[in-house]
């Protein structure tokens, strides 16, 4: 097993296997690119490493333009400067306590897509909102479904989450209200974030996914169900998500979880633009907590449908990638009732609410909660990758009769 020589505790979520990509900054000086390792973050725009000047940049962007070749090049030449005692006196006055740093959004978000990736979470809410019929609908085996959402409202981890307001219409009510919603809930998701663009009118096949898409991160999809059930008839979910998704601040590389690398079972098959991939399914576990205590951990290796199938579709009418696009998985849960990813799952649309140790009980989120999930998956040794963790608290909502 290859070592560095810089200390790495135990179970950090940060090995040499790993080695995300981040945006930092100290006291007044300017943002620039982070590498995790251990507990530090390496400086690399201090370092002679290939695209020096783009790994200078306040956002990953420009670097992640680059491509395969630019990323293969760097991460290399970071291992060899991490192992060989040689580069030591150059390489450590760079690294600095991540306790001593501020941490930015990664990358700057063009557009923001999220799918529908797991069969069990999808089943789970055609069972709660449709008893009488099948839990999946028609399409739901033969595309990946998806929706567009709002780039600008993808915050950092940590950013407070403010209560939407919007309509919706209680069960009891025959006509609808305007208020702060009453159901609040999270999404445990995995997101992908692409580096390469594409040319519009030219679909980007699965089997390009890693030429196309940098890197992982968690996301957290917030969703105010009241507002989104009597909003989503016809045309999909709309204020009950677009006002807030948080994702992590390190973006995990593609290679760091070549060992990760899982197919699902699909059937029927899939139409042929989806079958060229299915190769990028990956084992990752997440984990999801409400105030410390630990809620589910879902399985991101039973999603249905893979991001290289999503990438495919996302691109199959000829719509173009660009820099610092942002796709989801959408919710995902396992089989069992403590791998579910959402509330709605694990109170059953709050016909059974959750029991927590300081006595109170949930079936959504009140103001005040905070919600953190984390994630990890194994390296070919069986080192630890991990994600860190994007987290949010709830705050009250805010007016809508504003003093001017």
């Amino acid at each position: 097993m290859t070592r560095t020589w810089i200390p790495v505790p135990d179970h950090s979520d940060f090995p040499l296997h790993n080695l995300p990509y981040g945006v930092f900054s100290r006291p007044g000086e300017k943002a620039r690119v982070g590498v995790a390792i251990g507990d530090a973050v390496l400086d690399v725009s201090r370092l002679a490493l290939p695209a020096a000047a783009d790994l200078a940049a306040v956002s990953l962007n420009p670097f992640m333009s680059r491509g395969p070749e630019t990323w293969r090049a760097v991460r290399s030449r970071l291992t060899e400067m991490l192992t060989q005692e040689t580069y030591r006196p150059a390489v450590a006055p760079h690294l600095i306590p991540r306790t001593e740093v501020a941490l930015h959004l990664p990358f700057d978000v063009a557009d923001y897509v999220d799918f529908y990736a797991s069969e069990i979470h999808a089943a789970n809410l055609g069972r709660i909102f449709r008893p009488t019929q099948e839990p999946l609908t028609a399409n739901w085996k033969h595309l990946p479904i998806g929706y567009h959402g709002r780039a600008g409202t993808v915050v950092l981890s940590g950013t407070p989450v403010t209560r939407p307001s919007g309509q919706y219409k209680p069960p009891e009510a025959t006509v609808p209200t305007f208020g702060p919603s009453r159901r609040l809930d999270i999404e445990a998701e995995i997101g992908f974030v692409v580096g390469v663009p594409s040319a519009l009118g030219r679909p980007v096949p699965g089997t390009a996914f890693a030429e196309h898409v940098f890197g992982v991160v968690l996301v957290n999809d917030w969703s105010a169900r009241d507002i989104q059930a009597w909003e989503y008839v016809p045309l999909g979910p709309f204020l009950g998500k677009s006002f807030a998704t948080s994702i992590s601040p390190w973006v995990v590389p593609l290679e760091a979880l070549a060992a990760a690398r899982v197919t699902p079972r699909q059937d029927p098959p899939p139409l042929p633009y989806l079958a060229d991939g299915q190769r990028w399914g990956l084992d990752i576990t997440m984990e999801v907590r409400l105030n410390g205590h630990l809620l589910s951990r879902p399985p991101f290796a039973t999603a249905y449908w893979t991001p290289d199938q999503q990438l495919a579709h996302m691109t199959a009418n000829g719509a173009s990638l660009r820099t610092g696009d942002l796709y989801a998985s959408g919710t995902i849960s396992g089989p069992r009732r403590d791998q579910r990813g959402s509330l709605i799952e694990l109170t059953w649309n709050g016909s059974e609410p959750l029991a927590l140790p300081d006595g109170s009980s949930r079936s959504f989120l009140l103001d005040g909660d905070t919600v953190t999930i984390s994630a990890a998956a194994q390296a070919a040794d069986g080192t630890r990758i991990g994600f860190g963790d994007v987290t949010g608290t709830v705050k009250p909502a805010v007016s809508h009769l504003l003093e001017n």
